[in-house]
């Protein structure tokens, strides 16, 4: 199959049940495209899917370093790509899900990134900045150099800033000039899944207190215990943060549960930045709805047409 699908949408909307659905219909392999659930040991506060959602479908990307390594866009999209080769070239068909949206455009839109080689020292400096006087001063330094950049990076996502900032220092050059794109050599359909706004919310609230009954402050505790520390890009993650300041005693448990909540909900408004609901090339479906026969209709049409 010399094509690919692709899963989108806001955080805890139903996506890798979905794709899951249509590898089994479709002879899929499921790559993912979020950029939390690559890390080792993160498991119950990315929602990764456990083996049992796995059974039967190959899962790729998952679990790939350890939560102190760095990670790059160039990197997941080299990756995504050669897998894409590889199950294509096993007849199978590639479904990219996740709601990373530099993840997923990066491999769609076939992104030509920027070479720029990690710089430990200013990455270190600029980690200590966002310490100590906040994400949203360290995110001022990029709004200041290049607002288009800024605009498609949320303020708290500490890691993507620095990375635009180190890829201007290095070059000179702003990160969203030097960013270019290239037609990909294969068909792509891409499903978005959405909800209304309070359904959506209390998806994700549901979640939240399910991760919390599953062990997500347990998983926090076991991962500062390995040495990751609570001020590492992995660790502040939405979840990851607010439960090591609840272990440190910098807030109750209630508290950071709601902080949670809070900042999950402003990071799914986020991701419509990412994937609009006005974007034609998203094939877009409500999950309040009984999306099933439409959904089906859509893939095996686009399958037909390939």
């Amino acid at each position: 199959m010399r094509c690919i699908i692709a899963v989108v949408g806001p955080t805890a909307v139903g996506k890798s049940a979905i794709a899951v659905q249509i590898a089994h219909r479709y002879s899929g392999e499921i790559i993912n495209a979020d950029s939390r659930q690559i890390y080792k040991f993160m498991n119950i506060g990315t929602a990764k899917p456990d083996e049992i959602e796995r059974a039967g479908i190959p899962h790729h990307l998952l679990d790939i370093i350890n939560p102190d390594e760095s990670y790059s866009v160039a990197l997941y999209q080299r990756s995504a790509n050669d897998k894409i080769k590889t199950i294509q070239s096993g007849d199978a068909l590639p479904i990219l899900t996740g709601g990373s949206g530099q993840y997923v455009w990066s491999v769609i839109e076939g992104w030509q990134i920027p070479e720029v080689e990690p710089d430990l020292g200013f990455r270190a400096e600029m980690e200590k900045l966002a310490g100590d006087s906040g994400a949203d001063a360290l995110y001022s330094k990029l709004v200041a150099i290049d607002p288009d950049a800024a605009s498609k990076i949320l303020p708290n996502n500490i890691r993507r800033v620095i990375r635009a900032l180190e890829i201007y220092k290095q070059t000179g050059l702003k990160p969203s000039v030097l960013q270019t794109k290239n037609h990909v050599p294969y068909p792509v359909l891409i499903i978005g899944l959405t909800a209304k706004r309070a359904h959506l919310y209390e998806m994700i609230n549901t979640r939240t207190d399910r991760m919390i009954e599953a062990g997500f402050v347990e998983e926090v505790q076991r991962l500062l215990k390995m040495g990751y520390s609570a001020g590492i890009p992995s660790m502040s993650s939405l979840g990851y943060r607010q439960i090591a300041l609840y272990l440190n005693g910098e807030l109750d448990l209630a508290e950071a549960v709601q902080k949670i909540k809070y900042e999950t909900h402003r990071f799914a408004r986020g991701q419509y930045a990412w994937f609009r609901l006005r974007d034609s090339r998203i094939r877009w479906f409500d999950i309040s709805d009984d999306i099933n026969a439409e959904m089906d209709y859509t893939i095996r049409t686009f399958l037909k047409s390939v």
